[in-house]
């Protein structure tokens, strides 16, 4: 018969395993892991679609549909709006080079009484273009590869017919894990996962919400300013927004660096911070307060080591599932901050004690239960008759 201690070795060892195959299978399990996110943000859906008296199939396929329609729907909108804006960004690029060149590094020089050979713009150029170079050339290769394509074109059929199928059998799925999992571990296994789907559900359809609603606010906002990129760099703002204030830097910074180059005065630079600033503003007392809440607790820091270690390890997929994993780790973080502050490692005291020159452990003993009866007194011990002391002697005590 196996002890405890024998049990959590056994847990810990499958965990290993697993993680150790999950690291091994992450160059082809993004797609599936792309296609269980849209499985999970559809079956909430799915699930009030059944409760009005759909199959669980139909239930399914119009949430499939409904999601691809608004899928095709934006990438028909998105693409020849990106591909104008980018257009226009090529055509000023050497406008953007010339006044960094030409305005802004001969400023900073200036005010920092740099040496002029600190910022070498030729080969900073150079640099870039090799990089550019380089860049354009691995992109060629790929796309004459058969087999780049041929796994491009695979992993783009497979996410909707695995999200499909995860989808329908979603909740077959979580009840069978739920049958397979240890009985003994099972109760808090299952607390846990209901606080994590609270703090997911939180995090993947929040912060998306989140990141559309910003995206389209600096969009909009850059484009009524008048900025020709705008729109462009309002959408990488709000798709970066997923990292604390990383967003707003990477936007800010190239709104100032647009309207300076294109405008060159006051006013519109005024604008453009102002629009950041209400941006901000929403974000922080509309946006998350409304769609996100409290319930994550992810400091900024923990989220840019999340976002680095998850790339750092398995690439874009571990980008791609950093938040969400760094979010259930809050959960189980708290329940075993939890037990900790109730074991005894954490309640006993300690004294001081000059003669050992430690610390010993004091465990107060549980007090004693008081009675409520009366007790009688002990009658007193009638004396002791001695045999040699004579008649009503008293032997001495010894």
């Amino acid at each position: 018969m196996s002890t405890p201690e024998s049990r959590r070795w056994q847990l810990l060892a499958i965990a290993a395993v697993i993680g150790y195959l999950f690291y091994l299978l992450a160059p082809v399990l993004m797609p599936f892991a792309v296609a269980a996110m849209l499985a999970y943000m559809g079956d909430p859906l799915a699930d009030r679609l059944e409760q009005l008296g759909l199959g669980r199939t139909l239930a399914v396929t119009i949430v499939f549909v409904v999601l691809l329609l608004v899928t095709v729907g934006a990438l028909l909108l998105l693409i020849p709006l990106i591909s104008a804006q980018v257009d226009d960004l090529i055509r000023n690029l050497p406008r953007y080079v010339e006044w960094v060149t030409g305005t802004a590094l001969p400023w900073v020089q200036a005010k920092l009484y740099l040496d002029p050979n600190v910022f070498d713009t030729g080969r900073i150029i150079q640099v870039v273009k090799d990089h550019i170079g380089s860049i354009g050339s691995v992109l060629g290769r790929l796309s004459r590869s058969g087999v780049g394509v041929i796994m491009w074109l695979t992993n783009l059929v497979l996410i909707p017919v695995v999200a499909f199928y995860l989808l329908r059998d979603w909740d077959r799925l979580v009840a069978w894990i739920d049958s397979m999992l240890p009985r003994s571990i099972e109760p808090t296994v299952a607390h846990l996962a209901r606080q994590a789907d609270s703090v997911l559900g939180a995090f993947v359809r929040g912060q998306l919400l989140v990141m559309l609603g910003l995206g389209v606010f600096y969009g909009s906002g850059l484009a009524l300013v008048g900025l020709s990129v705008g729109p462009l760099i309002g959408m990488i703002a709000g798709l970066l927004s997923f990292v604390p204030y990383l967003g707003f830097i990477i936007g800010f910074g190239a709104a100032v660096i647009a309207v300076l180059v294109q405008y060159g005065e006051w006013t519109h630079l005024l604008l453009v911070c102002g629009v950041f600033v209400v941006g901000q503003l929403l974000e922080g007392y509309v946006l998350v307060p409304k769609l996100v809440g409290d319930k994550i607790g992810l400091h900024p820091v923990a989220v840019i080591f999340a976002v680095l270690a998850g790339g750092y390890l398995f690439g874009f997929l571990g980008v791609l599932l950093a938040l969400p994993a760094a979010s259930v780790m809050v959960v189980v973080l708290r329940y075993l901050s939890e037990r900790y502050r109730l074991s005894e490692l954490y309640t006993q005291t300690g004294v001081d004690d000059p003669a050992l020159g430690a610390t010993v452990v004091v465990v107060e003993p549980a007090p004693a239960p008081v009675s409520s009866v009366p007790v009688a007194a002990a009658p007193p011990a009638p004396p002791v008759q001695g045999g040699d002391g004579g008649a009503g002697g008293t032997t001495p005590p010894a």
